[in-house]
Protein backbone atom coordinates (compact mmCIF):
# COMPACT_ATOMS: atom_id res chain seq x y z
CA UNK A 1 0.00 0.00 0.00
CA UNK A 2 1.40 3.38 -1.04
CA UNK A 3 0.98 6.62 0.89
CA UNK A 4 1.59 10.08 -0.57
CA UNK A 5 2.68 12.88 1.77
CA UNK A 6 2.12 16.36 0.31
CA UNK A 7 3.07 18.34 3.45
CA UNK A 8 6.11 17.87 5.64
CA UNK A 9 5.45 16.53 9.15
CA UNK A 10 7.43 14.94 11.95
CA UNK A 11 9.46 11.93 10.88
CA UNK A 12 7.54 9.81 13.39
CA UNK A 13 4.64 9.82 10.93
CA UNK A 14 6.28 8.15 7.88
CA UNK A 15 8.37 5.99 10.18
CA UNK A 16 5.24 4.79 11.94
CA UNK A 17 3.47 4.09 8.68
CA UNK A 18 6.54 2.24 7.38
CA UNK A 19 6.48 0.07 10.50
CA UNK A 20 2.92 -0.88 9.54
CA UNK A 21 4.23 -2.12 6.20
CA UNK A 22 3.18 0.91 4.15
CA UNK A 23 5.29 2.57 1.46
CA UNK A 24 5.82 6.33 1.78
CA UNK A 25 6.28 8.77 -1.11
CA UNK A 26 6.83 12.50 -0.62
CA UNK A 27 5.98 15.48 -2.83
CA UNK A 28 5.95 18.83 -1.06
CA UNK A 29 6.18 21.08 -4.10
CA UNK A 30 3.92 19.74 -6.88
CA UNK A 31 0.79 21.69 -7.72
CA UNK A 32 -2.65 20.30 -7.06
CA UNK A 33 -3.02 19.51 -10.75
CA UNK A 34 0.30 17.64 -10.80
CA UNK A 35 -0.65 15.61 -7.75
CA UNK A 36 -4.00 14.76 -9.36
CA UNK A 37 -2.15 13.21 -12.28
CA UNK A 38 -0.64 10.55 -10.02
CA UNK A 39 -2.99 10.23 -7.03
CA UNK A 40 -4.66 7.16 -8.58
CA UNK A 41 -1.48 5.23 -7.71
CA UNK A 42 -1.99 5.80 -3.98
CA UNK A 43 -4.16 4.28 -1.27
CA UNK A 44 -3.44 6.94 1.36
CA UNK A 45 -2.95 10.73 1.37
CA UNK A 46 -1.33 12.67 4.23
CA UNK A 47 -1.55 16.47 4.31
CA UNK A 48 -1.96 19.55 6.41
CA UNK A 49 -3.58 22.33 4.37
CA UNK A 50 -1.49 22.92 1.24
CA UNK A 51 -4.44 22.88 -1.15
CA UNK A 52 -8.14 21.95 -1.09
CA UNK A 53 -9.17 18.33 -1.52
CA UNK A 54 -12.36 18.84 -3.49
CA UNK A 55 -14.65 16.57 -5.50
CA UNK A 56 -12.51 16.89 -8.64
CA UNK A 57 -9.42 15.77 -6.75
CA UNK A 58 -11.31 12.93 -5.07
CA UNK A 59 -12.62 11.70 -8.41
CA UNK A 60 -9.02 11.39 -9.58
CA UNK A 61 -8.09 9.40 -6.46
CA UNK A 62 -9.67 6.17 -7.65
CA UNK A 63 -7.87 3.85 -5.24
CA UNK A 64 -7.70 6.06 -2.14
CA UNK A 65 -8.65 4.43 1.15
CA UNK A 66 -7.94 7.28 3.55
CA UNK A 67 -7.10 10.98 3.77
CA UNK A 68 -5.19 11.96 6.90
CA UNK A 69 -5.21 15.61 7.94
CA UNK A 70 -2.37 16.28 10.39
CA UNK A 71 -4.33 18.69 12.55
CA UNK A 72 -7.92 19.21 13.61
CA UNK A 73 -9.82 21.31 11.05
CA UNK A 74 -11.27 19.56 7.99
CA UNK A 75 -12.66 22.59 6.15
CA UNK A 76 -10.10 22.08 3.37
CA UNK A 77 -11.51 18.64 2.53
CA UNK A 78 -14.87 17.78 0.98
CA UNK A 79 -15.44 15.16 3.65
CA UNK A 80 -19.00 14.34 2.62
CA UNK A 81 -18.01 13.54 -0.95
CA UNK A 82 -14.91 11.63 0.12
CA UNK A 83 -16.90 9.46 2.51
CA UNK A 84 -19.50 8.82 -0.20
CA UNK A 85 -16.62 7.29 -2.18
CA UNK A 86 -15.69 5.02 0.73
CA UNK A 87 -12.67 7.08 1.75
CA UNK A 88 -11.93 7.29 5.48
CA UNK A 89 -11.23 10.77 6.85
CA UNK A 90 -8.67 11.01 9.64
CA UNK A 91 -7.78 14.06 11.74
CA UNK A 92 -5.86 14.52 14.97
CA UNK A 93 -7.47 17.12 17.25
CA UNK A 94 -6.06 15.26 20.25
CA UNK A 95 -2.53 15.88 19.01
CA UNK A 96 -2.32 19.64 19.53
CA UNK A 97 -5.16 20.38 21.97
CA UNK A 98 -2.80 20.82 24.92
CA UNK A 99 -0.54 23.14 22.94
CA UNK A 100 -3.50 25.32 21.95
CA UNK A 101 -4.79 25.41 25.53
CA UNK A 102 -1.41 26.48 26.89
CA UNK A 103 -1.05 29.11 24.17
CA UNK A 104 -4.50 30.54 24.89
CA UNK A 105 -3.71 30.70 28.60
CA UNK A 106 -0.41 32.40 27.88
CA UNK A 107 -2.03 34.95 25.59
CA UNK A 108 -4.65 36.05 28.09
CA UNK A 109 -2.10 36.29 30.91
CA UNK A 110 0.19 38.30 28.64
CA UNK A 111 -2.63 40.68 27.76
CA UNK A 112 -3.90 41.01 31.32
CA UNK A 113 -0.44 41.82 32.66
CA UNK A 114 0.64 44.09 29.78
CA UNK A 115 3.80 42.06 29.39
CA UNK A 116 4.54 43.08 25.81
CA UNK A 117 4.19 46.82 26.46
CA UNK A 118 6.18 46.81 29.70
CA UNK A 119 8.94 44.75 28.13
CA UNK A 120 9.22 47.26 25.28
CA UNK A 121 9.19 50.16 27.72
CA UNK A 122 11.96 48.69 29.85
CA UNK A 123 14.11 47.97 26.81
CA UNK A 124 13.77 51.67 25.95
CA UNK A 125 14.79 52.69 29.47
CA UNK A 126 11.27 53.50 30.72
CA UNK A 127 10.30 52.30 34.22
CA UNK A 128 6.56 52.73 34.88
CA UNK A 129 4.58 50.91 37.55
CA UNK A 130 1.25 52.59 38.32
CA UNK A 131 0.08 52.78 34.70
CA UNK A 132 0.99 49.13 34.20
CA UNK A 133 -1.15 47.53 36.89
CA UNK A 134 -2.38 44.14 35.70
CA UNK A 135 -5.73 42.38 35.67
CA UNK A 136 -6.30 39.10 37.55
CA UNK A 137 -8.11 36.03 36.27
CA UNK A 138 -9.40 35.11 39.72
CA UNK A 139 -13.14 35.56 40.10
CA UNK A 140 -13.87 35.92 36.41
CA UNK A 141 -16.20 33.79 34.30
CA UNK A 142 -14.73 32.20 31.19
CA UNK A 143 -17.07 31.09 28.43
CA UNK A 144 -15.78 28.43 26.04
CA UNK A 145 -17.60 28.15 22.72
CA UNK A 146 -16.93 24.64 21.49
CA UNK A 147 -16.13 21.97 24.05
CA UNK A 148 -14.21 19.29 22.22
CA UNK A 149 -10.60 18.28 22.74
CA UNK A 150 -9.20 21.82 22.85
CA UNK A 151 -11.98 23.39 24.88
CA UNK A 152 -11.66 20.65 27.46
CA UNK A 153 -7.88 21.06 27.57
CA UNK A 154 -8.24 24.78 28.27
CA UNK A 155 -10.87 24.18 30.94
CA UNK A 156 -8.43 21.87 32.74
CA UNK A 157 -5.74 24.55 32.59
CA UNK A 158 -8.09 27.16 34.02
CA UNK A 159 -9.08 25.05 37.03
CA UNK A 160 -6.16 26.37 39.05
CA UNK A 161 -7.03 30.04 38.46
CA UNK A 162 -10.19 30.17 40.61
CA UNK A 163 -12.42 31.06 37.69
CA UNK A 164 -15.89 29.89 36.74
CA UNK A 165 -15.86 28.06 33.43
CA UNK A 166 -18.95 27.75 31.23
CA UNK A 167 -19.13 25.95 27.91
CA UNK A 168 -21.48 26.02 24.96
CA UNK A 169 -21.52 23.28 22.32
CA UNK A 170 -23.95 22.11 19.65
CA UNK A 171 -23.64 18.61 21.11
CA UNK A 172 -25.57 17.85 24.32
CA UNK A 173 -24.11 16.54 27.56
CA UNK A 174 -20.46 17.44 26.96
CA UNK A 175 -20.01 19.42 30.17
CA UNK A 176 -17.90 17.90 32.92
CA UNK A 177 -16.21 18.70 36.22
CA UNK A 178 -14.14 21.42 34.57
CA UNK A 179 -16.91 23.32 32.74
CA UNK A 180 -20.66 23.71 33.13
CA UNK A 181 -22.56 23.39 29.86
CA UNK A 182 -25.03 26.22 29.31
CA UNK A 183 -27.00 27.80 26.49
CA UNK A 184 -25.31 30.41 24.33
CA UNK A 185 -27.60 33.05 25.84
CA UNK A 186 -26.44 32.20 29.37
CA UNK A 187 -22.81 32.25 28.27
CA UNK A 188 -23.28 35.69 26.69
CA UNK A 189 -24.96 36.92 29.85
CA UNK A 190 -22.30 35.77 32.32
CA UNK A 191 -18.91 35.59 30.58
CA UNK A 192 -16.07 38.03 31.20
CA UNK A 193 -13.82 36.17 28.77
CA UNK A 194 -14.99 34.30 25.65
CA UNK A 195 -12.70 31.76 23.98
CA UNK A 196 -13.44 30.08 20.65
CA UNK A 197 -12.77 26.37 20.03
CA UNK A 198 -14.91 25.63 17.00
CA UNK A 199 -14.18 24.41 13.46
CA UNK A 200 -14.79 26.46 10.32
CA UNK A 201 -18.31 25.52 9.22
CA UNK A 202 -21.37 27.38 7.89
CA UNK A 203 -22.53 27.62 11.52
CA UNK A 204 -19.36 29.36 12.68
CA UNK A 205 -18.36 31.60 9.77
CA UNK A 206 -18.86 34.09 11.07
CA UNK A 207 -19.62 33.53 14.74
CA UNK A 208 -18.34 36.69 16.39
CA UNK A 209 -19.99 39.58 14.57
CA UNK A 210 -21.76 42.78 15.52
CA UNK A 211 -24.91 40.93 16.54
CA UNK A 212 -23.03 38.49 18.78
CA UNK A 213 -20.94 41.25 20.38
CA UNK A 214 -24.01 43.32 21.15
CA UNK A 215 -25.68 40.29 22.75
CA UNK A 216 -22.88 39.88 25.32
CA UNK A 217 -24.04 41.50 28.54
CA UNK A 218 -20.70 42.71 29.89
CA UNK A 219 -17.63 44.20 28.27
CA UNK A 220 -15.48 41.15 27.60
CA UNK A 221 -12.13 39.84 26.42
CA UNK A 222 -12.03 37.62 23.33
CA UNK A 223 -9.64 34.73 22.61
CA UNK A 224 -9.57 33.13 19.17
CA UNK A 225 -7.24 30.17 18.60
CA UNK A 226 -9.74 28.44 16.30
CA UNK A 227 -10.18 29.84 12.77
CA UNK A 228 -9.79 33.38 11.50
CA UNK A 229 -13.10 33.41 9.68
CA UNK A 230 -14.92 32.75 12.96
CA UNK A 231 -14.55 36.49 13.69
CA UNK A 232 -15.58 39.48 11.59
CA UNK A 233 -12.55 41.74 11.98
CA UNK A 234 -14.33 45.05 11.31
CA UNK A 235 -16.94 44.21 13.96
CA UNK A 236 -14.20 43.18 16.41
CA UNK A 237 -12.43 46.51 15.86
CA UNK A 238 -15.67 48.42 16.34
CA UNK A 239 -16.19 46.55 19.61
CA UNK A 240 -12.65 47.39 20.75
CA UNK A 241 -13.08 51.08 19.91
CA UNK A 242 -16.35 51.23 21.86
CA UNK A 243 -14.84 49.25 24.80
CA UNK A 244 -17.51 46.61 24.35
CA UNK A 245 -14.53 44.30 23.82
CA UNK A 246 -11.84 45.04 26.41
CA UNK A 247 -9.10 43.18 24.59
CA UNK A 248 -8.45 40.37 22.13
CA UNK A 249 -5.98 37.50 21.85
CA UNK A 250 -5.87 36.33 18.24
CA UNK A 251 -3.77 33.43 17.00
CA UNK A 252 -5.77 33.31 13.75
CA UNK A 253 -6.88 36.04 11.37
CA UNK A 254 -9.69 36.50 8.90
CA UNK A 255 -7.07 37.36 6.27
CA UNK A 256 -5.17 34.06 6.34
CA UNK A 257 -4.64 32.03 3.20
CA UNK A 258 -6.35 28.63 3.20
CA UNK A 259 -2.95 26.97 3.67
CA UNK A 260 -2.44 29.02 6.91
CA UNK A 261 1.12 29.72 5.76
CA UNK A 262 0.47 33.39 4.91
CA UNK A 263 -1.90 36.24 5.64
CA UNK A 264 -2.76 39.47 3.85
CA UNK A 265 -0.92 41.69 6.31
CA UNK A 266 -1.53 44.77 4.19
CA UNK A 267 -5.23 44.82 5.06
CA UNK A 268 -6.21 48.25 6.42
CA UNK A 269 -8.25 46.77 9.26
CA UNK A 270 -5.30 44.68 10.37
CA UNK A 271 -3.27 47.85 10.94
CA UNK A 272 -5.51 48.72 13.87
CA UNK A 273 -4.97 45.32 15.46
CA UNK A 274 -1.21 45.48 14.93
CA UNK A 275 -1.00 48.85 16.68
CA UNK A 276 -3.47 48.29 19.51
CA UNK A 277 -2.19 47.68 23.03
CA UNK A 278 -5.49 45.88 23.65
CA UNK A 279 -4.63 43.12 21.16
CA UNK A 280 -2.17 40.21 21.30
CA UNK A 281 -1.43 38.51 17.97
CA UNK A 282 0.40 35.36 16.91
CA UNK A 283 0.71 33.74 13.44
CA UNK A 284 -1.46 30.60 13.78
CA UNK A 285 1.04 28.85 16.03
CA UNK A 286 -1.10 27.97 19.05
CA UNK A 287 -0.97 24.27 18.19
CA UNK A 288 2.54 24.52 16.76
CA UNK A 289 4.72 23.28 19.64
CA UNK A 290 7.64 20.88 19.34
CA UNK A 291 5.68 18.36 21.40
CA UNK A 292 2.46 18.66 19.39
CA UNK A 293 4.31 17.96 16.15
CA UNK A 294 5.24 14.54 17.52
CA UNK A 295 1.82 13.94 19.10
CA UNK A 296 0.03 14.77 15.84
CA UNK A 297 2.23 12.35 13.91
CA UNK A 298 1.74 9.51 16.36
CA UNK A 299 -2.02 10.12 16.53
CA UNK A 300 -2.31 9.81 12.74
CA UNK A 301 -0.30 6.58 12.74
CA UNK A 302 -2.54 5.03 15.38
CA UNK A 303 -5.71 6.01 13.52
CA UNK A 304 -4.38 4.67 10.22
CA UNK A 305 -3.50 1.42 11.99
CA UNK A 306 -6.99 1.15 13.41
CA UNK A 307 -8.68 1.78 10.04
CA UNK A 308 -6.50 -0.53 7.97
CA UNK A 309 -5.80 -3.36 10.38
CA UNK A 310 -8.26 -3.29 13.27
CA UNK A 311 -11.61 -2.37 11.66
CA UNK A 312 -13.74 -5.40 10.85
Amino acid sequence: MRILHIDENHSALPEGLHALGLENDFDYTASKEEVMQKIHHYQGLVLRSRFPIDATFIDAATDLRFIARVGSGLENIDTTYAQSKGIHIISAPEGNSNAVAEHATGMILTLFNKLIEVSHELKEGVWKRESNRGEELEGKTVGLIGYGNTGKALARKLKGFDVKVLCYDIHPDVGDGFAQQVSLNILQKEADIISLHVPETPLTTPLIDRSFINAVAKPFWLINTARGKNVVTKDLIDGLKKNKILGACLDVLEYEKSSFEQAELSQVELTYLLNSEKVILSPHIAGWSHQSKIKLAKTIVEKVKKILFETH
